[in-house]
């Protein structure tokens, strides 16, 4: 599995894309022009990009000229254009791999596993990364994203991030997160537990701490 860039101005293979790579266990942030999507990889940490040609703003061969000056992210590129000096200028630039449209999404499904077990791509904590729908958050460098927008979280609230998100589906109560962030020396008042996740919801503008009644908190699985 891994942390996907989509960057596509085609709004049905947009969505077409989001929900095959998400049933297949993927994470996938998406951009719908070549701004948008040097904006994003700037922001994040991807494992792949898949990146379409004919984009507004900033064509593809212009957004993977920005992506190789700072990674060797793999980069598979969508075009419905199968011209031979387009494929020669892409592997120019050291795209990974082209898919000419249409495709078949289980080709291309096949097609993304297939470089990520060459390049060693991985998303979660395997890599440092620990990912719940839009939410990202680097394990090493305390940095948490909702897609592209940074949050400015306190340690604390980082670190009751991490453990939800490293016990997703399962109930903690308060006692298990003071114990889990604040230390099992800690005899302050419980409830600031809650005012930290009334904190963190307010930054995600999000409602993913779930507040199980008379038990704790929980963030879902992920699917």
């Amino acid at each position: 599995m891994g942390y996907i860039l989509v960057v596509e101005d085609e709004q049905d293979i947009q969505e077409l894309l989001k929900n095959y790579l998400e049933e297949a266990g993927h994470e996938t942030v998406l951009a719908s022009d070549g701004v948008e999507g040097v904006t994003a990889f700037s922001g994040g940490k991807f494992d792949l990009v898949l990146l379409d040609v004919m984009l507004p703003k900033i064509d593809g061969f212009g957004v993977l000229e920005v992506i190789r000056r700072e990674s060797q992210v793999p980069v598979i590129m969508l075009t419905a254009l199968d011209d031979e000096s387009y494929q020669i200028k892409g592997y120019d630039l050291q795209v990974d791999d082209y898919v000419t449209k249409p495709f078949s999404m289980q080709v291309l499904l096949r097609k993304i596993a297939a470089v990520l077990r060459r390049t060693g791509g991985k998303s979660g904590k395997e890599s440092g990364i620990l990912c719940y729908r839009a939410l990202r958050l680097d394990l090493e460098g305390y940095h948490a994203w909702m897609e592209e927008r940074e949050l400015d979280l306190t340690q604390k609230e980082f670190e009751l991030l991490r453990e939800f998100l490293t016990n997703s589906g399962r109930v903690l109560t308060r006692g298990q997160l003071l114990d889990a962030v604040w230390g099992m020396d800690y005899f302050g008042e419980e409830r600031i537990v809650d005012t930290h996740i009334k904190n963190l919801r307010k930054k995600m503008q999000a409602e993913y701490i779930e507040t199980i009644r008379g038990v704790g908190y929980r963030i879902d699985k992920i699917h």
